[in-house]
């Protein structure tokens, strides 16, 4: 496991003025400086019960008794929130927030930090490494361990390249003049560990193909998503 203490520390006001910033840029880019008091618990609490208030919300909404559809969903958009506020910072601020201590809503899937913590991004292979290690390592891993239902573990990782790639559309649709810094960041994020042979880029807009499928198509009225292994009918609000 890579060790971040080598890493420079950034002054908690640059951290909590590069979140700020990106979160202009959609809801999945939030990730407010909160999380302390009522209403909030870690998030790992949350992980090693499979976060099964929120897939238990998405089941009935959707109106399927299968969970595993529903588990699917949930940790996509949790990888979205997870991949969105971190990319934006690195790459329009330099920043790396710290998500080490992660909170999460009780009644919800919002995400908040306690204070703002986080390192000046390194460069090349080791800010690669040490986004895997915030996002994939530190987050993704310990919630598929805790899901309550079985999911595939190659679906679930192919949901977490279709969140990092939404992620670098959204960012570089918002900072096209950053486009080759994202582009660059999120290749290098696909090509690594339990992120490789999930998914490609399949064109510079950065328009994607997985190589699994979430599930949704099986809900009543679902649809294949945009990104999907499957044959493409029309696009789909999962979310």
């Amino acid at each position: 496991m890579l060790t971040l203490e080598p890493l420079t520390p950034a002054p908690p006001e640059t951290v909590a003025a590069a979140l700020a910033d990106v979160a202009a840029l959609g809801s999945f880019f939030t990730l407010p400086i909160d999380g302390t008091g009522d209403g909030w618990r870690p998030v790992r609490d949350a992980y090693a019960t499979g976060l099964e208030h929120l897939v238990a919300e998405r089941a009935a909404r959707y109106g399927t008794p299968e969970l595993r559809i529903a588990a699917s969903v949930v940790q996509l958009g949790h990888a979205c929130r997870l991949w969105a506020p971190l990319l934006g910072c690195v790459v329009v601020h330099g920043v790396v927030p710290d998500l080490g201590d992660l909170r999460q809503r009780t009644d919800g899937p919002g995400l908040s930090l306690p204070e703002p913590r986080g390192w000046w991004a390194p460069c090349g292979e080791t800010l690669v490494a040490v986004l895997y290690e915030q996002v994939v390592t530190g987050h993704l891993v310990p919630l598929a361990a805790g899901l309550r239902v079985k999911v595939a573990t190659g679906l679930l990782y192919g949901n977490a390249a279709s969140a990092l790639a939404e992620a670098a559309r959204d960012l570089r649709r918002a900072r096209p003049d950053l486009r080759d810094s994202i582009a660059w960041l999120a290749g290098e994020l696909l090509g690594t560990g339990k992120l490789r042979g999930k998914g490609e880029f399949t064109r510079p807009d950065l328009a994607f193909r997985r190589r699994t499928c979430c599930l949704y198509h099986r809900v009543p009225g679902g649809s294949r998503c945009g990104d999907c292994s499957l044959d493409r009918k029309r696009p789909s609000s999962r979310g």
